[in-house]
């Protein structure tokens, strides 16, 4: 039984996370079994990860029904189930798995709010803030509470750092990579942004095919340079330039 006082490595009562979790969990279940559809790929590939130490690297098409898609899958890892979303995985969540968001995004309302216990690691960006373009260096302190996240669990971030497609990636993400040097798992998602809003809170339209599709981990030479590193990982999640170029043919 869960100890009711228990807390994770950023003190969030572990209870009221589970309970968040479900709650969220049981809204989106709906969402992509029921009014849509969802096929998820390469989720076995789960089982053989580590416990802790694994960064997911993901495009990004709403704020939060990416992220929520995710974490059923994992959900229903954690209950040895892959590639499909068994109702009753909810009641057993994975609690070690947290996700990088803009800190100004999770602030924007109570449900925000509420989700940052589900796992929310905020940080402040580098290049934009209230609608206006900043440059300002990586707080350590952001840099900080990501390691302590990968050091308890499982983290998911967004190299982008936007919803908008074929947006070259921030190396923001690649210093991070090179320092805490993780296991890095691609992770490539469609459909969540005819499906919802740009928030992923709202139903824009039903009928939708969702695709959640998880690669190997990526091969990294933490020495070569920023921009190849980066590169690399764009092309893992089908966001470098030539992925457009497909889409348009």
């Amino acid at each position: 039984m869960l100890n009711p006082f228990k807390k994770d490595s950023f003190g969030y009562n572990l209870l009221i996370k589970r309970t968040v979790i479900f709650v969220f969990g049981l809204i989106t279940w709906y969402r992509y079994t029921r009014i849509n559809s969802i096929k998820i790929v390469g989720a076995e590939k789960l089982k053989d990860l580590p416990p802790q130490g694994v960064l997911f690297v993901s495009n990004h098409q709403t704020y939060f029904a990416d992220v929520s898609a995710m974490y059923q899958v994992f959900n229903a890892a954690e209950n040895g189930v892959y590639n499909r979303l068994p109702f009753y995985t909810l009641f057993r969540p994975k609690l070690n798995v947290f996700f990088v968001a803009a800190a100004e995004t999770m602030k924007k309302g109570l449900l925000p709010k509420l989700m940052q216990y589900a796992g929310s690691v905020s940080i402040k960006r580098t290049w934009r803030e209230a609608g206006k373009n900043v440059s300002r260096g990586v707080d350590p302190k952001d840099i900080a509470n990501i390691k302590k996240a990968m050091e308890t669990g499982w983290t998911i971030t967004f190299p982008q750092g936007t919803t908008r497609p074929f947006v070259k990636g921030r190396r923001g993400t690649v210093h991070l990579i090179r320092e805490l040097q993780p296991v890095v798992v691609p992770v490539v998602i469609d459909g969540f942004r005819r499906a919802f809003d740009k928030t992923g809170m709202f139903v824009k339209s039903t009928g939708n095919l969702l695709n959640v599709t998880f690669k190997d981990p990526l091969v990294l030479d933490f020495e070569q340079e920023n921009d190849k590193l980066l590169d690399q990982i764009m092309v893992a999640i089908e966001q470098a330039p030539e992925f457009l170029k497909i889409k348009d043919e």
